[in-house]
């Protein structure tokens, strides 16, 4: 099977597509067939040697990748709630090696779920870890409540877009951060108030959030803390960028900590329900393949995607 092989950490010239064996399967794994895959900041950081590239980078081969949507071939035996000819989505082993940048991927079975009919794989694969890290976020963390004021920063951004349409799934009073040429986006995905970072500061607009979710980092957790209400809850999500943020938060009065996603087959089905019913959607903004999956890496460095990146195998 082709796969995209990462020889060593560095530049978009490491990832290397060549013929590898195709992957055996555990008891309690699906071999999928990949129908379309999703990429996210975290691939371009780990490709660099940062990222989760410590947990994987002496499991050789190197493949990145972890979001992917695609169809069920074979099955381990211990297998019960997937069978040949299912088509699934998820996201896999994440943070640890998730090897999606392949035609054929051994996935466990508690990290995926049915996909919708009604969608496509390129949606589904989509629809993946930025969707899962705004629903473990909110829903099982934050533990949003119907009326509360949830401020969300780069909210057309991957987890950010999907952020807005959770919020307001929940009842939630939604204002994004954004620029100023992605306001309609913004407003359109159901956030009531967008704020342009540019022109705008923020605690200026927001001082009493309930819930902040912070997918910038950096200084911008100084602006959060700035914005969230006393016994109010920031989570930062920027692996490496949320130095500081549990102390300068209880320094406050107000509940902080940094946040990763882990697949977990439970919420994915969560996210499945929200795509059928189309309380959610995503937004794809290019669509890539894996010859030109250098490009892909190229765009998601940029920080200035709109929505997803899909690549098709």
């Amino acid at each position: 099977m082709k796969a995209l092989v990462l020889k060593t950490a560095g530049g978009v010239e490491n990832l290397i597509l060549q013929e590898i064996a195709t992957p055996s399967i555990a008891d309690d794994q699906l071999l999928v067939q990949t129908r379309a895959l999703s990429i996210n900041p975290v691939d371009a950081k780990t490709r660099k040697g940062v990222g989760v590239y410590a947990r994987i980078k002496d499991d050789p081969p190197v493949i990145l990748g972890w979001d992917i949507s695609g169809v069920v071939i074979d099955t381990g035996e211990k297998v019960s709630g997937f069978k040949r000819g299912d088509e699934v989505f998820g996201m896999v082993n994440f943070p640890g090696h998730g090897r999606t940048y392949a035609e054929l991927v051994a996935v466990p079975e508690t990290h995926v779920a049915l996909k919708p009919a009604t969608i496509s794989h390129e949606e589904a694969a989509a629809s993946s870890l930025a969707a899962l890290t705004a629903w473990q976020v909110l829903a099982t963390h934050a533990k949003i409540q119907r009326g509360q004021k949830v401020l969300i920063h780069a909210a057309a951004g991957g987890v950010g877009h999907f952020a807005v349409q959770i919020a307001r799934h929940f009842g939630a009073y939604v204002i994004g951060t954004a620029s100023a040429a992605n306001r309609e986006f913004v407003l359109s995905l159901g956030a009531d108030e967008h704020v342009d970072y540019a022109a705008q500061r923020i605690s200026d607009v927001v001082r009493d959030a309930d819930i902040v979710l912070d997918t910038i980092g950096g200084d911008n957790i100084d602006v959060s803390l700035e914005a969230v209400k006393s016994g109010g809850t920031v989570i930062g999500i920027v692996s490496g960028r949320t130095a500081g943020l549990a102390e300068k938060a209880a320094a406050r009065g107000v509940n902080g900590y940094p946040f990763l996603v882990s697949s977990n087959g439970n919420d994915m089905r969560q996210i499945a329900d929200l795509l059928a019913k189309k309380i959610i959607r995503p937004s794809i903004f290019h669509t890539f393949t894996l010859n030109t999956m250098a490009d892909a890496h190229r765009q998601i460095e940029t920080g200035k995607t709109r929505g997803k990146i899909v690549v098709l195998p």
